[in-house]
């Protein structure tokens, strides 16, 4: 890896607050990045909404009949919330705003960028894309509580197999190709398909193995699934 690498994170809002804010995970990821910094022309962190954001939504539709734009508004202001998190815990290392339009490249100096949810219909994971065709980076690097893409939902699966390297067409197989407000997959199927198209390589890979994290920057042998 030389310098002029460029680094995109889809950070999965589950793993940025599992119950509570978690933070032994964030100081562990920000010591992390701060140390790879000598690595990467620029590092962009993207934020999901995960479980704020399912919680949310339950809510909403208990409440009242909502509709899918409003259930996705909720869960960009979710996004928001954790992107500012994120930003903030990186202080002067980072660009002074969050991210919110991923189709606007930010000229900056700074060499980490924080992003967060834009518009309805789309998702953290899209968002990642679309920044890494804007900074020319050809891998999305997803940090969830997922460690590995599986052949079959494990939760529901007790033989379900877990894959190392797919192509999108067998990624596409698995997970299909819909996008819904808050749904819980390794990675979103539109982001997959824009991915697929830009010839841009997708890594799932669990973000609270911080030492797995750390052998991947590293560029030594790591766990997860390698998509495309």
């Amino acid at each position: 890896m030389t310098g002029k690498q460029k680094i995109i994170l889809s950070l999965g809002g589950s793993i940025i607050v599992p119950d509570e804010v978690n933070t032994t995970f964030l100081k562990k990821f920000r010591e992390v990045i701060v140390g790879s910094l000598n690595k990467y022309s620029k590092v962009v962190i993207v934020a999901g909404g995960g479980k704020v954001c399912r919680k949310y939504n339950a809510a909403a539709e208990k409440v009242a009949k909502v509709s899918t734009e409003d259930l996705d508004w909720i869960g960009i202001a979710t996004t928001k919330l954790n992107a500012e998190l994120i930003r903030v815990m990186f202080g002067k290392l980072a660009y002074e705003k969050v991210a919110s339009n991923p189709h606007k490249k930010i000229n900056t100096n700074k060499k980490i960028i924080i992003g967060s949810g834009h518009v309805p219909g789309s998702s953290s994971d899209l968002d990642a894309v679309i920044l890494a065709q804007q900074y020319g980076a050809k891998t999305v690097i997803n940090l969830s509580n997922i460690s590995h893409v599986y052949d079959m939902d494990p939760r529901k699966h007790k033989n379900a197999k877990r894959i190392g390297v797919m192509t999108w067409k067998e990624f596409k197989q698995v997970i299909g190709d819909k996008f819904a407000p808050g749904m819980n997959a390794p990675f979103d199927p539109v982001a997959a398909k824009r991915a697929e198209k830009a010839g841009i390589r997708v890594i799932v890979m669990k973000g609270t193995n911080i030492a797995n994290f750390k052998r991947f920057l590293q560029g030594k042998p790591f766990s997860g699934t390698v998509i495309g």
